[in-house]
């Protein structure tokens, strides 16, 4: 159960130094790493109906899907969770984070379609990984702007050090296995290199607001859902600047319309496995939750080898190069993920919500609640009107629609992997879910 508010209210930026004071934000480290693992493979799966660009279809196509299947999801989510009421209200009372949101969402749009151009080029088992640097970008920012491993012990320094240093070896080790491979798809090694470490850079980039929302006190649900307007804006823009003007973009949907519920449903786990990734971000922060998220190298690994048979075309020395380079990079995501922040790195937190607060004219009791998982009674309860349902209904409704007219993709697929993988996301989205409602009531 969550803990009581005059719990949290006690407390002052000089009493989170003390180590009583310090135990509230340690109780949400558990729940932090599971969100980070229940992302991991939810964002893993997402990628896989990317694939489809190996049928023919554009890139920019394939993105515009997803986001649009993005944007239906990330309204349906936080609408069917707390309501758009809700939403609303929280977005009132921290209007300049609505600007920031929009600017994550544009960056999102522009990775995403980067990522689909290095999976055309390198494939999915290879561009995973190397857009996974991600983390790196981010844990930089953490550092700079929000005081995260600020007051960190020598032995949390060491293993996000070392991690870091693990992650861009292994990168490096599958950059060069790729170079070098007589895969049919390596004359294009370099353009989907350089694709997926450009994705790596725009979505570590986009983790800055990501903080900045959350040690202001915003709900993830609320935040996404402002996020969705710049994806849908930048994926719309691109598509008709770089692809041919809009007639050109209509007519390439229209004609692979029966694809299109793949995409659509490729954007739903997408938000599934960011709504995990944002709550990880929100309690752990940026530095340890987007390594944990970075697992979903290992799922994006697995459907890319297990469904697609993406590793049978290479030869045994570039199979275990490629094994071995993900194995490191993991190895080092998971040792930044356990360097649990201390008593000192709380307190280095607390001094960043305080900076927020103090810059936005913010309430910094609200916000410190909001770190510890929980919320102002007066907000805690849903209020759903008419018009929840009816965009509830709505998304289904076109999901539905898209899935009637939709075939299997043209692609050879090991169908008891799929079910396989597919089932393990249901148990991790079960308990994952679960365990938020719980703890936090989604907050």
């Amino acid at each position: 159960m969550p803990l009581k508010k005059t719990q949290v209210i006690s407390e002052t930026p000089e009493a989170i130094s003390q180590p009583k004071a310090a135990s509230l934000p340690h109780s949400m480290h558990g729940l932090g790493v599971l969100c980070g693992i229940a992302a991991g493979a939810w964002l893993g799966a997402a990628e896989a109906p990317t694939k489809l660009v190996t049928a023919g279809l554009s890139p920019y196509t394939i993105s515009l899907c997803m986001v649009a299947g993005v944007f239906v999801a990330r309204w349906t989510f936080p609408t069917l969770l707390r309501g758009t009421a809700y939403v609303f209200e929280d977005l009132r009372a921290r209007p300049h984070l609505i600007v920031w949101a929009i600017l994550a969402g544009s960056l999102w749009a522009a990775a995403n379609t980067l990522t689909v151009f290095a999976i055309r080029d390198v494939g999915l088992t290879i561009a995973f990984p190397l857009w996974n640097a991600n983390c790196l970008v981010g844990l930089l920012w953490g550092v700079l702007l929000f005081n995260e491993l600020r007051g960190a012990s020598a032995k949390n320094w060491m293993k996000v050090v070392l991690g870091s240093l693990a992650i861009v070896g292994g990168a490096t080790m599958l950059g060069l296995s790729t170079v070098r491979s007589a895969n049919a798809a390596s004359t294009h090694a370099v353009a989907g290199i350089a694709a997926a470490l450009g994705a790596g850079l725009l979505w570590g980039t986009m983790y800055v607001p990501y903080r900045k929302a959350y040690l202001s006190g915003m709900n993830p649900l609320s935040f996404v859902t402002i996020f969705t307007i710049g994806e849908l804006g930048t994926m719309l823009a691109l598509s008709i600047g770089l692809a041919g003007g809009l007639h050109s973009v209509v007519s390439q949907i229209s004609s692979s319309r029966h694809f299109v519920f793949w995409l659509f449903l490729g954007g739903f786990c997408w938000v599934i496995g960011d709504l995990f990734q944002q709550y990880a971000t929100k309690y752990i922060g940026i530095g340890r939750g987007i390594p944990l998220s970075n697992t979903n190298q290992l799922w994006g690994m697995a459907w890319g080898a297990l469904v697609f048979g993406e590793l049978a075309g290479l030869n045994r020395s570039h199979q275990i190069v490629i094994l071995a380079g993900s194995a490191v990079m993991i190895l080092g995501a998971l040792a930044i993920s356990t360097a649990a922040a201390s008593a000192e790195e709380h307190h280095s937190t607390s001094q960043a919500l305080l900076r927020e607060c103090n810059r936005y004219d913010l309430d910094y009791h609200r916000a410190l609640m909001a770190q510890a998982g929980m919320e102002d009674e007066s907000r805690a309860a849903s209020r759903k009107g008419w018009w929840d349902y009816l965009i509830v209904a709505a998304a289904i409704a076109l999901f539905a629609w898209l899935g009637a007219g939709a075939t299997l993709p043209p692609l050879a697929m090991n169908m008891s992997w799929v079910i396989a993988l597919c089932l393990a996301l249901a148990i991790l989205l079960l308990v994952g879910g679960w365990t938020l409602w719980r703890r936090t009531r989604f907050f």
